[in-house]
């Protein structure tokens, strides 16, 4: 069947008009956030129901098509990029939360709720999502599901995985599953849920979600502290865990704050220049809380680990405290950054970070790098600027060929090449540094059940 036949007969699977094929929504619906890769897909799908995504699988099936999931297209990975003749299957339209339990403290989501939505769903209900990140405006929970998105709450709160209580997906053959049934306790074989997260479209698409929520956090209170040196900054982190439940615990360099306060619209924490920065985060419910808070801060002062230092007093304040570091990830785009997203268990942070600095200023000396990340995760989010006198393919080819040393540290510390962004197709070359073959093989098999005409995001996570 030639292309305008397989379109035409992809339209009669949808609603009038949920079928594009004009270059700009090519364009724009077959990418996210990476710029690596050309997007070049055949159309672009907008099911409504979930009868739909599954007549969509079921054709793609028939006809040997492969489909790419996409939602807010805010991937760092390639994982939503469609860059060979590909359908996008886009969740726009399936955007509602279709139920609320205030017992079991959950929302029956569909793929396309934005992760803000949710938050503000259960503000209004007096509850909290806590799975936040820089691009929570547009994200959308299929695609968080589908990586198992962190972001700046982990510390406390943990991954996506943590809040999904259950799932509807259909698989590579069209089939719809139910999985877990939003139980707490459930022992009752493999929970093929946990599968379908972080498996970036690869087995299937999820369809609903059963998300849990939690209390609202009372009074939250933000320090940000700055460090004569990377190596204070853990110190920092355990004096206040031994004092205070933190809800949130990120770093971020001079060079980072520095294109934050170019931009001119966050007022600065305090006047002293500092090479890093930490911003932490905690219930500040009581009066002996924010005393307890002080006093951690001056032990770190007189300890040399802090070298100034400010607390929120107002919800404003805490607001533009948090823009010092969730501007960082917009700011920078300017550059178009190299972004590795790497990550160790939080006490080798110190030496994989000096490491991993020691390579990166050896092999990239004339350019600047910024760091920032989740540090009270182990989760490092290091940035390689590039120079305006470099064409992009230039600049990508020189990072690329110092990927096997930062990878291979990954891997001498046990980490891994990917704590939050995903595999995609950015990553899936370098698997092998944090998965081994034998595991690897094993999720091929896994894929190979699920979807076995390998219809399913093909080229995501392994190659082609």
């Amino acid at each position: 069947m030639t292309n305008p036949a397989l379109i035409e007969e992809l339209k009669t699977l949808v609603e009038p008009g949920k079928v594009l094929t004009d270059a700009d929504s090519l364009n724009t619906y077959g990418k996210d956030w990476t710029k690596h890769f050309a997007p070049a897909p055949l159309a672009i799908a907008f099911p409504k129901s979930i009868e739909q995504v599954q007549a969509i699988v079921r054709w793609a099936n028939q006809h040997k098509v492969a489909l790419v999931p996409s939602g807010g297209r805010t991937g760092l990975s390639a994982g939503a990029v469609a860059a060979n003749g590909e359908v996008v299957v886009a969740f726009d339209y399936m955007n509602q939360i279709l139920d609320f339990n205030e017992f079991d403290r959950t929302a029956v989501c569909q793929p396309g709720v934005v992760t803000k939505q949710l938050q503000m769903f259960a503000e209004d209900k007096g509850l909290y999502y806590p799975v936040d990140f820089a691009s929570a405006g547009s994200s959308q929970l299929g695609g968080n599901i589908g990586t198992n998105a962190g972001g700046i709450k982990v510390i406390r709160y943990g991954m996506t995985r943590n809040w999904v209580a259950g799932l509807k997906v259909v698989t590579g053959t069209g089939e719809l599953l139910e999985l877990n049934k939003d139980l707490i306790k459930n022992a009752t074989g493999y929970d093929m849920r946990q599968l379908f997260i972080g498996a970036e479209g690869t087995l299937g698409f999820v369809v609903e979600a059963t998300m849990r929520l939690d209390r609202a956090p009372k009074n939250l209170t933000a320090m940000v502290l700055g460090t004569p040196d990377f190596d204070s900054i853990m110190p920092v982190l355990h004096a206040f865990q031994n004092k205070l439940d933190l809800t949130a615990f990120e770093f971020f360099s001079d060079k980072a704050l520095a294109k934050i306060m170019a931009r001119g619209d966050v007022p600065a924490a305090f006047e002293t220049d500092c090479p890093f920065y930490a911003l932490l985060e905690f219930e500040a419910t009581t009066e002996e809380v924010a005393e307890a808070a002080l006093a951690t801060f001056e032990h770190c002062v007189e300890q040399g680990w802090v070298l100034d230092g400010v607390m929120s007093q107002s919800e404003q304040q805490l607001q533009n405290l948090w823009k010092l570091r969730e501007y960082i990830s917009e700011t920078i785009s300017h550059w178009t950054p190299y972004k590795n997203d790497i990550s160790v268990t939080v006490s080798k942070v110190p030496a994989f970070l000096h490491d991993i600095d020691a390579i990166v200023g050896e092999h990239y000396p004339d350019f600047e790098i910024v760091w920032f990340g989740h540090i009270g995760d182990g989760n490092l989010h290091l940035n390689i600027l590039k120079p305006e006198n470099l064409s992009k393919d230039e600049f990508f080819a020189k990072c690329a060929t110092v990927n096997k040393w930062v990878f291979e540290t990954v891997q001498k510390y046990n980490g891994s090449i990917s704590a939050e962004h995903g595999v995609g197709m950015t990553k899936r070359d370098y698997l092998t540094y944090s998965r081994s073959e034998a595991e690897i093989s094993y999720m091929k098999a896994i894929k190979a059940v699920f979807d076995p005409n390998g219809i399913m995001n093909p080229g995501k996570i392994f190659p082609l």
